[in-house]
């Protein structure tokens, strides 16, 4: 038989592509079923709200999922029309639960404050609450990092006093540059940093946020992220030698060690999506 024979480059090419595009989709199967070591970080949880859109929260435990944390308010007025679906069922299925405020840069801390309590119920056993500081989804209006703490700080403290516990900081690295948080406040720090392990803030790390990407069976709208540390949809862990009472304990000699991630408890001045 004869017949023309297929240009060699021709071949080449086609073979070049399907191999990119083997590789492509196994690179993206592995990332959204990645998450950190669960030896080295033995509690995971994740971060959600409304944009997750309905979840069978039966599904995350047997996923590795023992807390998560849920968005509750934004802003002086809005709040999260799922927030109360996911709270009651987040402790129906065993998970434990925090609720989390994005704070904009366009109302009063005060008045930001009295929405989250208004919307918060006090339980005992919940995860402290947690305020998201980051530019995304933000206001487009900036202020000065000596009014932003003005405003931190009425937010702060009308917070802890309500709930009688320590307000979790969420931070991006911009915005924690920009407005100097970690080092004005010494709350406990929930830092972004995707994949690799945070080189920001001005202490060790509570809560490390190390994707956006995360896939979990139950959670169908969209990319769920992933946190490593403590306490959005993001996978959270925490070193089992520093879970205590729903937030981590310093090492016994008063220095964390770098690599567990674990750091003193502060004071004063974040699952698939890194915080909507």
């Amino acid at each position: 038989m004869s017949g023309r024979r297929r240009p060699a480059g021709r071949s080449f090419w086609f073979i070049g592509v399907a191999v990119f595009l083997a590789a492509a989709a196994a690179a993206v199967f592995y990332a959204s079923a990645w998450h950190p070591s669960g030896t080295t970080f033995s509690h995971q949880g994740i971060d959600v709200s409304h944009h997750q859109g309905r979840i069978d929260w039966w599904k995350l435990p047997s996923q590795g999922v023992d807390f998560a944390y849920i968005k509750a308010t934004e802003g002086g007025d809005h709040r999260d029309r799922l927030f109360a679906v996911n709270w009651s069922a987040a402790r129906r299925v065993g998970i434990k639960r925090g609720a989390y405020h994005f704070f904009t840069l366009c109302r009063p801390g005060a008045d930001q404050a009295a929405n989250f309590i208004t919307s918060v119920p006090v339980e005992a056993d919940a995860l402290p609450p947690a305020v998201d500081l980051e530019y995304g989804g933000n206001c487009a209006s900036r202020i000065s990092p000596g009014a932003l703490h003005a405003e931190l700080a009425a937010f702060i403290e009308r917070v802890e006093i309500h709930y009688r516990k320590p307000v979790v900081l969420y931070l991006t690295e911009e915005f924690d540059r920009d407005f100097a948080i970690s080092r004005s406040f010494d709350q406990p720090l929930w830092l972004r940093s995707l994949v690799v392990e945070p080189r920001f803030g001005a202490r060790p790390w509570r809560v490390w946020q190390v994707s956006n990407f995360r896939r979990l069976d139950g959670i169908e709208a969209g990319w769920t992220g992933m946190s490593s540390g403590e306490p959005w949809s993001s996978v959270v862990s925490l070193p089992r030698h520093c879970w205590h009472g729903g937030l981590r304990r310093s090492h016994r000699n008063g220095r964390p060690p770098r690599d567990a991630g674990c750091a003193r408890l502060g004071r004063h001045a974040r699952t698939a999506n890194g915080r909507p």
